[in-house]
């Protein structure tokens, strides 16, 4: 028992000593009782000792829970003071939580918005609308005047001849015959076809008249024939490489059914070196193969050139549509001919990619968003499952936002926004135009401005009677031969978004137009900022559009091959693939010396 403790009148060593009077004891008391005790307990008990009325010292009442906690904590924070650093966020975690559990929101903020990012294309309409209509249609450039390249002098030919000249019976004994299945839609199935009558050639193979795998996007059961001129592409490829339409019976006949013909399983990009390494022994063994699938299995670089002429033979001249599609198609080039009389015939030609067509939703597959309603989300999510079947929805894929896509420029242009960046470009509201499109993404409200800012629109539907339209309804990749035809005959082709379509266009008006695409391929990442600023003025508008028109038009030459030193009038894409830029291997300058004089000029 600590001394202080002790009860009044105890003797003290034995000598009757009286005890403290009431008070406190002293410091030197404690301290000593504090030392003589070996355990934190006793302790502990003796500051707990109070006095008590009559004089003696006696223990008060135990401490709550609460002041245990409050005690302990103090203690700990006293002997760890670096603790304190966390209380700032101890204090804030406390607050959130409590305010969480309460009726208040914490305040929302608003990120900073970067140009681009949202669709305000209606809204810029509607203020630039009185503008357009007051503008000077003796300003605008027109049809006429929308391409000031390539100069006198300065275009490309094609030089294809030498693959007009041999004979079938000249042709290498063959080492077999191969399939191929050509997949997607028109252009994709295009760009297999070329690429298999090349494979042939390296191989010195038989083709087989490409099978078209019926795809569940574009539901189109047609096949080689009906879309293209088969008796054409055998003949014209006859002194290059043997063509059949069927492989021969007594083939046919060591097989239960195709699937059973020895796979070739090609990587994309593949260079010349595999097929014959590694197919051509196959191919051999076995006398028959089939290559599948086969879209883009053949590589652009490290091709031999006469192969690679022999690509854009099969593409360019080898390849025309069956008589029935060429027929119906000229007839609509004619018909928009006949109404441009006042532009010599000339006439713009769109395709817009703002479809919905079945399952091949292109507005549901860019996932962009437009109106930004839920009705809206609710219709194209429902689209993109019909479609892609939870494509866009599996744990653990990394999408971009669609603010991130469309300022990135992969979202497709809708109606009014191609309205808008024609008239700005120059082209006045009597422009002739033929609208190369499926069924457009809720098209009574979504054409109506377009057709308000140039009335003279065209479609298949409007030039052709319902008798001569009801064959091809129903056959995509009929209907979009048709367009391709009209297209490829515009003076102006003006291209909204990106796909096998545009490309193949574009490098099949080069081989026509001297090298020159003559296509609006308009800069989209530039195009949504302007598109971003409902109060922008017609002026500025406009001026940045003329702007990007002369861009384009200077791009339009375009020299997919890399030079040390490139002519000034060419642009340089080396990526870009051999039917989108047939020069320099598929076309020729038409005045060398002016190319060699200018090339030694800049050295």
């Amino acid at each position: 028992m600590h001394v202080y403790a002790r009860p009044s009148g105890l003797l003290q060593n034995g000598h009757g000593v009286a005890s403290s009077p009431p008070g406190s004891p002293s410091p030197r008391i404690i301290r000593n009782a504090r030392s003589s005790t070996g355990g934190g307990g006793h302790t502990r008990s003796a500051a707990r000792m109070v006095h008590t009325g009559s004089g003696a010292l006696s223990q008060g009442p135990p401490r709550t829970f609460l002041q245990k906690l409050t005690i302990s904590l103090l203690t700990f924070f006293l002997r760890r003071p670096g603790v304190l650093l966390l209380a700032p966020f101890i204090y804030f975690t406390g607050m959130v939580l409590y305010i969480g559990g309460s009726s208040m929101e914490l305040p929302r903020f608003q990120p900073r918005h970067i140009p681009g990012s949202y669709y305000r294309s209606d809204e810029v309409f509607r203020n630039l609308w009185p503008a357009m209509q007051r503008a000077d249609v003796s300003t605008a450039h027109g049809v006429l005047a929308a391409w000031e390249y390539p100069k006198e002098g300065m275009g490309y030919r094609p030089c294809l001849d030498d693959l007009h000249h041999g004979s079938f019976e000249g042709l290498p004994l063959s080492n077999g015959y191969i399939l191929v299945e050509a997949n997607g839609g028109l252009n994709q199935q295009r760009s297999t076809i070329c690429n298999a009558v090349a494979v042939a050639k390296l191989m010195n193979a038989t083709l087989i008249i490409p099978l078209f795998h019926f795809n569940s996007v574009w539901k189109d059961p047609s096949v080689f024939g009906d879309i293209f001129d088969e008796e054409h592409f055998i003949n014209s490829l006859a002194q290059q490489v043997r063509i059949l339409k069927e492989l021969p019976k007594e083939v046919m006949s060591r097989f239960d059914n195709i699937s059973m013909i020895q796979r070739v399983k090609v990587k994309a990009w593949s260079l010349p070196r595999y097929y014959l390494e590694t197919a051509l022994p196959l191919l051999k063994q076995h006398g028959v193969v089939r290559f599948t699938p086969f879209a883009n299995r053949l590589a652009y670089d490290g091709i031999p050139e006469v192969i690679q002429k022999l690509r854009c033979f099969a593409n360019f001249e080898a390849l025309r549509f069956a008589p029935p599609i060429a027929t119906i198609a000229q007839l609509l080039v004619k018909r928009m001919a006949a109404k441009s009389a006042s532009t010599n015939g000339n006439y713009v030609a769109i395709h817009l990619r703002y479809e919905q067509a079945s399952l091949a939703d292109m507005v549901a597959f860019s996932r962009c968003v437009y109106e930004g309603d839920q009705e809206e989300k609710v219709r194209l999510d429902n689209a993109r499952e019909r479609g892609w079947r939870g494509k866009f929805n599996r744990t653990g894929r990394v999408q971009a936002t669609p603010e991130e896509i469309r300022r990135d420029g992969k979202c497709p242009l809708t109606p009014v926004e191609v309205g808008m960046m024609l008239r700005g470009m120059g082209f006045s509201n009597t422009t002739q135009i033929f609208l190369a499109a499926g069924k457009i993404y809720n098209e009574e409200e979504s054409m109506e401005p377009l057709r308000r800012m140039f009335p003279y629109l065209e479609t298949k539907q409007t030039l052709l009677s319902p008798e001569e339209y009801a064959p091809f309804e129903g056959y995509s990749s009929r209907l979009a031969a048709i367009d391709y035809t009209v297209c490829l005959h515009s003076e102006v082709f003006v291209t909204t978004q990106g796909g096998n379509f545009p490309q193949i266009m574009m490098g099949h008006r080069r081989f026509l137009n001297k090298g020159h695409s003559k296509t609006i391929n308009p800069d989209k990442r530039s195009l949504v900022k302007l598109m971003d600023n409902p109060k922008i003025k017609w002026e500025k508008f406009a001026g940045h559009l003329e702007e990007m028109l002369r861009h384009i038009d200077s791009k339009g030459l375009a020299f997919r091959k890399s030079l040390p030193v490139l002519p000034t009038q060419l642009f340089q894409n080396p990526k870009a693939s051999l039917y989108t830029c047939p020069v320099p291997e598929c076309m020729c300058s038409e005045n060398p010396n002016s190319i060699e004089t200018e090339l030694q000029d800049s050295e």
